[in-house]
């Protein structure tokens, strides 16, 4: 059996990554503040067995207890594989530095930086003793690499996942049963954070309007497309310890 802990497994790029890794011999324990009733269905239709905790991310003191009870639902002694998959994040606030809420950028780098961070220390501690598979696969974004106008919080948060992951695979180096550590920016995905990033103004996001006619010109990824190489990559001799990659170039 190989256990997936995804994050933002509900809607967008989390769904598409958990669609693609139904199998009756996975197990996938979902992390989202709703359930996705059409991965629950497809699920049972390939005997998948699939678990949800609700849970807000930004309650980052809350995730010790989360990840004991996720644990208490992984059979170690049968599992093959463990893998977390760091997927769930948002995009507000977006404005100039000056103008954003400081409450909102704190829940931003509660939700995107922190509770990876937090997520994958618990991970490792859970699995430390185990002599299988055990993979973390950080979505990053090429906003890690390139500045934007607007997106102070969310290109700091992705940014510093891209530098957590290289410290993490540097940390297991030497360790008796590593664990691997990769950051993936998967492109442009069709996704309720892409329409939220619609909805800003010229003010807020100067790059607005390149985001809306990659809408209208068909030119986002589908979450199944993304999720499907995804998946793959978390699953095969691809995935490079410690690398940062752009799926779109390099896999």
């Amino acid at each position: 059996m190989k256990y997936f802990i995804i994050t933002g497994a509900s809607k967008g790029l989390g769904e598409g990554i958990a669609m693609e890794l139904l199998h009756e011999d996975h197990h996938l324990l979902c992390i989202s503040r709703s359930e996705s009733e059409q991965l629950k269905t497809m699920a049972a239709a390939k005997n998948c067995q699939v678990d949800f905790f609700q849970f807000d991310l930004a309650f980052n003191q809350d995730i010790p207890r989360l990840c004991q009870l996720i644990f208490e639902k992984i059979d170690t002694d049968q599992a093959e594989g463990i893998y977390l998959i760091n997927n769930a994040g948002v995009v507000k606030p977006v404005d100039r530095v000056e103008n954003c809420p400081p409450e909102e950028v704190e829940s931003h780098l509660r939700i995107n930086l922190l509770a990876p961070m937090l997520l994958s220390g618990e991970f490792i501690r859970h699995t430390k003793d185990l002599a299988i598979e055990k993979r973390i696969l950080n979505i990053s974004s090429g906003a890690a690499q390139n500045p934007y106008y607007g997106w102070s919080s969310y290109c700091t948060g992705k940014a510093g996942i891209d530098m957590f992951s290289r410290c993490i695979a540097t940390e297991q180096e030497g360790q008796d049963h590593p664990v691997e550590a990769m950051g993936v920016a998967p492109g442009i995905i069709d996704t309720e954070m892409q329409s939220s990033i619609r909805q800003t103004t010229e003010k807020q996001f100067i790059h607005r309007q390149k985001f809306v006619e990659l809408k209208e010109s068909g030119q986002l990824i589908p979450p199944t497309l993304a999720g499907k190489k995804l998946a793959s990559l978390l699953l095969s001799a691809d995935f490079k310890n410690g690398a940062i990659i752009d799926i779109r170039e390099s896999y």
